[in-house]
């Protein structure tokens, strides 16, 4: 199969950068396009075509679309911050929506015929049943699940209604670094547990907060599927072959491995890789959060090639608290 140029949005971001590695260690060629307001210069990588721009500047993205002949586009720009999202919807409705389904329409103008969607497990909202399918009813209950619910019906009426084909992965809860320590999770600030756990290890947090103790699990903490993000960035260049090899089909499954790790238990994995005991602090529950959130990965299993290669959760710490060495040092010599 050629290889077509392919344009990362968002290629500065956490994801995103790892997806432009996994692109460019399997020869495609690939550029990127980022605002820099949340991803860094430095995780893209040497020799990788980088426009410092906007999704939703259309003369930009027509320039990019045909200097850079551009045959697929793989989406990550967006906000991503949940309680963010229910403070200030209409930034999510901006970011997610607005400037994607202007990122669409270039790609139409443009005459790019594929296109793969950062989407999210949080469109199904609080779900009935774990693990979930894809065909779960999708109720999100925060306008970050919203926003992204939306596009994945901007592009499934697009792709009815133009020569284009879409991939909507639905990711549970991403985590880890790329294995080599190129780039990882860099965000000041973040929310994801296994980042604020390994900043809690390294000093840089005095504790880490547990939301809700009395859960329906088996400690009484929430329980969710992580994904290294490498996985993650391989299950996207599979779908883009995918959609390659069948021009005239779409796809949507979910991106995790079907496998649940409570609150408590990813804690107890830092402890293992850094050999010491990260303070825990019991807090209420924060409204909205479900129970247990895993995902039923049987489609994406049966539909492409995809074989984790990191799924093993005390690996995906051991590679987050890896890259956290390596950005303290970064940020020391900067």
């Amino acid at each position: 199969m050629k290889k077509c140029p392919v344009l990362v949005t968002g290629g500065a971001g956490y994801i995103g950068s790892h997806a432009v590695l996994a692109l460019k260690d399997a020869g495609w060629p690939v550029t990127v396009i980022d605002n820099l307001v949340t991803g860094f210069r430095f995780a893209v990588p040497e020799g990788v075509p980088f426009y410092e721009g906007d999704i939703e500047d259309a003369a930009l993205l027509t320039r990019i679309i045909a200097e850079q002949g551009i045959g697929a586009i793989m989406h990550f720009a967006g906000s991503v911050v949940v309680p963010e999202s229910v403070s200030d919807p209409l930034k999510y409705y901006h970011n997610n929506t607005a400037k994607t389904r202007a990122l669409i329409a270039s790609a139409v103008a443009g005459g790019v015929p594929h296109f793969i969607f950062s989407s999210t497990a949080a469109t199904y909202g609080i779900p009935e049943v774990s693990p979930v399918t894809e065909d779960a009813p999708q109720r999100p209950i925060n306008p970050y699940g919203m926003s992204k619910l939306m596009t994945e019906f901007m592009l499934r009426d697009t792709a009815a209604a133009h020569p284009l084909n879409f991939c909507a992965l639905r990711y549970f809860n991403v985590a880890g670094a790329d294995p080599q320590g190129r780039t990882g999770q860099s965000t000041a600030g973040a929310t994801h547990l296994i980042k604020v756990a390994v900043e809690a290890a390294l000093g840089k947090r005095d504790k880490v907060e547990v939301f809700g103790t009395d859960f329906a699990t088996p400690d009484g903490t929430g329980v969710r599927d992580y994904i290294h993000v490498t996985d993650l960035a391989q299950a996207h260049l599979l779908a883009l072959e995918a959609l390659m090899a069948e021009p005239q089909r779409s796809l949507t499954m979910n991106c995790g491995y079907g496998q649940g790790y409570s609150v408590l238990e990813v804690l107890d994995a830092v402890d293992r890789v850094t050999n010491q005991r990260i303070v825990r602090q019991l807090s209420p529950r924060r409204p909205g959060d479900p129970d247990s959130l895993v995902s039923d990965n049987q489609r994406i299993k049966a539909t492409l090639p995809w074989v984790p290669q990191y799924a093993d959760l005390d690996t995906i710490v051991a590679h987050a608290l890896q890259w956290e060495r390596k950005l303290s040092e970064m940020r020391r010599q900067a």
